[in-house]
């Protein structure tokens, strides 16, 4: 793989909340399977985590020992993935995690219920159902309780320890898109109250859903949206939705002619959950100004054997005297590090094909991985402005292992920052412009971000 051309994969979840297990589920794992599943995992952390030196290494090991005592105890193999969740969430990283691909994991289906929630305003919201049941649950309803406790609590105890995150708002938001997930002939009892103040209960059982009809209806997914905003004033708009396939670029390409004919744009990153970063450049070549795009830095660490043999030798007092002294003392401690990228590449996009124009890049929670380092390299254009929330704070490189038959996991092995040093992993890209989505907003259809990236544009044409 040549030095740049990595991967920032889309985020996968499959974080799951504790109901009362009714159903029959597989316990194929043996005991050894089991203990070496979660020492392989414990073992490639150390290894390869490029966070190691970031967490609370005595809490990590010492829970894996507790864990040797306990794990092979788990009645099936959906308890055992559900311990492994809760030991991975400690690594507390957007890019880690445990996960079942083809685990009959439900997060929606619920037999004649089919119910979406997000979270808007820290609040459990509805934002989607099957369409029979939308009378009877509103869109813009929250859910107040799980099993009869308050859905904070719930939160708190039954699902954001299974959560592997690097931000905090970010792990509200998937605790809370997850918070009815299960296994099928799981069940639950949530209390709903309805926009017109109305409170109901239901009893859920997860299974297969025959309903397709959904409410509101789902937008067709596209890897690229244009269209204008205002064609009086030439305000054009593009959702970049995905940097994982190639096609995005030629779509781009295809629209060039429309966009130079605007006199303002949108790039709306906000449904952008990562891909390949070299795509997200290749887009931004057409739209950034100057001969050089300072993308992010990156590092992994840096393993050699004889390097740590050496520095267990070496007090940190003696670790100054030069800077080999200096390079096997960190290694030891698995505090060395190989720069990977210093961020400068060259604008192959010749200045008269591109497109530059006052510009608001839309972003939120979901801009993640290769649409954040995106935002990174548009740090110093200033006819660009971003507008919305913070964006998810994770990026890097996962390595794919697999732990057990049917149970995989990932680590990030790569650490992303500003060309200067900057952190966003853990704080996220900041907006320019923040700009927050309300329940009334969405009650009544209302997309607060764009409305605020229209009126910006407006006043920059005055």
């Amino acid at each position: 793989m040549a030095k740049k051309s990595f991967v920032c994969l889309c985020l996968i979840l499959f974080a799951c909340s504790a109901f009362s297990q009714k159903a029959i589920l597989p316990n194929t794992l043996s005991k050894a399977e089991k203990l070496y599943g979660l020492s392989k995992f414990w073992s490639e952390v150390n290894y390869n985590f490029v966070f190691l030196n970031n967490i609370d290494r005595q809490l990590w090991d010492n829970t894996y020992k507790e864990l040797l005592g306990t794990i092979t105890e788990t009645k099936n193999n959906y308890e055992y993935l559900r311990e492994l969740q809760k030991f991975c969430a400690l690594l507390k990283d957007g890019h880690t995690g445990i996960y079942s691909p083809n685990s009959q994991i439900f997060t929606s289906n619920f037999g004649d219920y089919r119910i979406w929630v997000r979270n808007i305003e820290n609040k459990a919201i509805i934002y989607m159902i099957n369409e029979s049941k939308k009378d009877e649950i509103p869109i813009g309803s929250e859910i107040v309780e799980v099993n009869g406790i308050p859905t904070s609590e719930h939160l708190e105890k039954n699902v954001a320890p299974y959560i592997s995150s690097s931000t905090d708002y970010v792990l509200s938001d998937w605790s809370v898109a997850t918070m009815l997930s299960g296994m099928a002939g799981d069940s639950c009892h949530i209390k709903i109250r309805k926009p017109n103040g109305k409170e109901v209960e239901l009893t859920l059982k997860h299974g297969v859903s025959e309903e397709r009809e959904v409410y509101p209806q789902a937008a067709k997914y596209t890897l690229l949206e244009f269209k204008w905003l205002d064609e009086k004033d030439k305000m054009a708009y593009v959702a970049l939705n995905r940097f994982a396939d190639k096609e995005i670029v030629s779509l781009f390409i295809d629209k060039l002619p429309e966009l130079k004919k605007a006199k303002s744009l949108v790039i709306d990153l906000r449904k952008n959950g990562g891909g390949n970063s070299n795509i997200g450049k290749d887009i931004l070549e057409y739209l950034a100004e100057g001969d050089t795009i300072y993308g992010s830095s990156s590092r992994t660490r840096m393993h050699i054997s004889a390097y740590k043999a050496w520095g267990n030798m070496i007090q940190e007092k003696d670790s100054t005297k030069d800077e080999w002294h200096r390079k096997v003392y960190l290694t030891s401690r698995d505090k060395a590090y190989y720069t990977i990228s210093d961020s400068k590449e060259k604008n192959n996009v010749e200045r008269s094909e591109r497109v530059i124009i006052p510009t608001a890049i839309l972003v939120s929670h979901q801009t993640a991985s290769a649409a954040e380092d995106f935002l990174i390299a548009i740090d110093n254009q200033k006819h660009m402005t971003k507008i919305g929330t913070k964006s998810f704070g994770s990026t890097g490189q996962p390595l794919m292992i697999n732990l057990v038959p049917g149970i995989d996991a990932r680590i990030c092995t790569k650490e992303n920052t500003y060309p200067d040093g900057r952190k966003f992993i853990g704080v996220g890209v900041l907006p320019d412009i923040e700009v927050n989505e309300t329940v009334e907003d969405f009650i009544n259809g209302k997309d607060p971000i764009l409305d605020k990236a229209k009126e910006y544009l407006k006043e920059q044409g005055k």
